[in-house]
């Protein structure tokens, strides 16, 4: 049964990836109001696949390399879905459901080996999740990043071409960043101390050093530089677009190295 539901979460957000990307191309904003609709539609489904799959397995369905990566896709829509009704960002589509459709083939195409985590992961959950939560913030903060750049180089060019238009300006992007990295910071923070928490209790030592874990911390000394560097020295909105461009690779290196080594305790972000 959640199978045939991933299927068509799977399906719909592809159609809706497609029409958003159409969209871009076209003056009509006819698209981006299907889109939406396609893209919401597919949320149902994958909100009633993860449900069905929590009452299966009696869990919460986050500590498979599949279970994860859905539930990441999944708040990823959430987001977008929310900011496009509140704010009427419907372009966000067109980079966000990408993320979520790629998410989702991830997790389908992985080898069978990969699809569980380690058993310790499956005393953290909350860790877990956390941590994911702070991804989706950076991933919103890399899509706003992202635009502010097209957007830049598209007005320094004089090209006022559709993408132009459909692009928000740069102070709204600018916020979009900023806001989102706020939103990011705390839960990865929160997600670092929880596995720090579980892995002294479970293990006794709140730290063991290995790869993942320096990868975490990593990313979160540069996002609070980030922060930081906005807040005091005052860094020009560009240049914090390019810093979380970058920050979201090493986001995708840690997240994506945790699941698919399937080892350590605290490597989730």
């Amino acid at each position: 049964m959640t199978g045939i539901l991933f299927q068509v979460t799977m399906a719909l957000y592809f159609g809706g990836t497609v029409l958003f990307l159409i969209y871009l191309l076209r003056r009509s904003e006819v698209l981006s109001k299907w889109s939406l609709i396609i893209a919401g539609i597919g949320f149902a489904f994958h909100t009633l696949a993860l449900l069905i799959a929590v009452v299966m397995v009696d869990e919460v369905p986050i500590m498979t390399f599949k279970g994860a990566m859905s539930f990441f896709a999944w708040a990823l829509v959430l987001v977008f879905l929310g900011v496009a009704l509140k704010r009427g960002l419907h372009v966000l589509g067109a980079f966000i459901l990408p993320l979520a459709f790629l998410s989702l083939i991830s997790a389908s195409i992985a080898p069978a080996e990969t699809q569980y985590l380690h058993p310790f992961f499956r005393t953290i959950w909350v860790h877990v999740i956390l941590s994911m939560l702070g991804a989706v913030g950076f991933a919103v903060a890399f899509v706003a990043g992202l635009m502010y750049v097209m957007q830049d180089r598209l007005l320094k060019s004089k090209q006022f071409n559709v993408l132009y238009f459909k692009l928000p300006p740069l102070d709204s992007l600018d916020s979009l960043n900023q806001r989102s990295i706020l939103l990011g910071f705390p839960f990865l923070t929160l997600g670092i101390l929880t596995g720090a928490l579980s892995a002294q209790l479970t293990l006794g030592t709140y730290l063991s050093w290995n790869p993942e874990q320096i990868l975490a911390l990593v990313t979160w000394i540069f996002y609070f530089a980030v922060l930081l560097g906005r807040v005091t020295v005052g860094w020009r909105a560009k240049k914090a677009a390019y810093l979380t461009i970058v920050g979201f690779a090493g986001v995708i290196l840690t997240f994506v190295g945790v699941l698919l080594k399937n080892h350590g305790p605290l490597g989730i972000l």
